[in-house]
């Protein structure tokens, strides 16, 4: 896989120009989680293997596709804004798995008015992107994935529009329970402009873990993220980070929770954040399909419901 080598070598001449990107306004909404498991687990997902959510995350996990898989998902979110998600995944003997997913984020309609507050109307405002991923193996037990997204923005009559690379690596420790995975999402710029400047898209460089402990039907995540912004002391590049747990209850049943240390201290209202950052959710299986619910906590800001249906073709 000589020009799997090559190609991972020009993506990080260009991550290297961008280590130092802020977190950016532009195109926020693919910082969002994707998938209902993803978000019961707080977005601890660097490491997942076999869900065909794991290109949003990590797109060397597209080569542990056991088979096609394909899930859909919906989020409500605060007031008028709704979210959904697709995603589909196959492997191809010799070739290499290939992968696809589109996000969308619909922010409802405003009042449009003139400087005295006149009503003129109403607009609406909306996000989508679109990926294709790639994935292969680099070495043993050593995944490699690519992706590529076009990113489409509008507010009212103006629009903008991007495109962007995710490339990621995910390793599966020989002879133990233990995965480790890494991925820089979002390296790319905008192609168009809302307006005469130019805004960084969302960097994010990721890594972290997953283990079942022996004895345990627990599946247990750890996840690092935003690791590229600039910080004040060394110690503070690792505030951002994700816990999941997942119990398979029964071969048909799964249980799931999850902590985001950077939510909970951004939704921190005077001395009390609730139990802003906290996750969870469940996971049925119905024959080939699997149901997933997540509720994620904004502390007094309110709750996120999601709702996804994955399946096997």
């Amino acid at each position: 896989m000589r020009w799997g080598r090559y190609l991972l070598f020009v993506i990080g001449l260009l991550i290297s120009q961008q280590m130092h990107a802020g977190s950016g306004t532009v195109y926020h909404f693919l910082r969002n989680d994707v998938g209902s498991r993803a978000a019961a687990l707080a977005g601890s997902f660097v490491s997942i293997s076999n869900d065909p959510n794991g290109i949003f995350y990590n797109p060397a996990s597209l080569n542990t596709i056991e088979g096609p898989m394909g899930s859909v998902g919906f989020l409500k979110h605060l007031l008028d804004i709704n979210a959904g998600y697709a995603s589909y995944a196959e492997d191809f003997e010799g070739i290499g798995s290939v992968g696809a997913g589109i996000v969308y984020t619909n922010y409802g309609s405003f009042d449009k008015t003139n400087a005295a507050g006149t009503v003129l109307g109403t607009f609406s405002a909306s996000d989508i992107a679109l990926t294709i991923g790639y994935g292969n193996l680099l070495g043993e037990n050593l995944h490699y994935g690519i992706n590529l997204k076009f990113i489409s923005s509008t507010i009212d009559e103006y629009s903008s529009t991007g495109a962007a690379a995710d490339i990621g690596l995910l390793f599966e420790v020989p002879d133990s329970r233990l995965a480790l995975g890494a991925s820089v999402r979002n390296i790319g710029r905008q192609l168009t402009k809302y307006g005469s400047a130019e805004e960084d898209l969302p960097l994010d460089v990721m890594a972290g873990g997953s283990v079942v402990p022996r004895g345990l039907p627990l599946l247990l995540n750890l996840g690092f993220h935003k690791l590229n912004e600039d910080v004040d002391a060394f110690a503070d590049r690792f505030k951002a980070f994700t816990v999941g747990g997942e119990f398979s209850l029964s071969p048909s049943f799964q249980l799931r929770f999850g902590y985001d240390n950077e939510k909970r201290s951004d939704l921190k209202i005077g001395s009390s954040a609730g139990l802003a950052g906290f996750s969870g959710g469940l996971g049925v299986l119905f024959d080939r399909y699997r149901v997933d619910y997540a509720l994620s906590s904004l502390g007094k800001v309110g709750d996120l419901h999601r709702v996804s249906i994955a399946t096997d073709f």
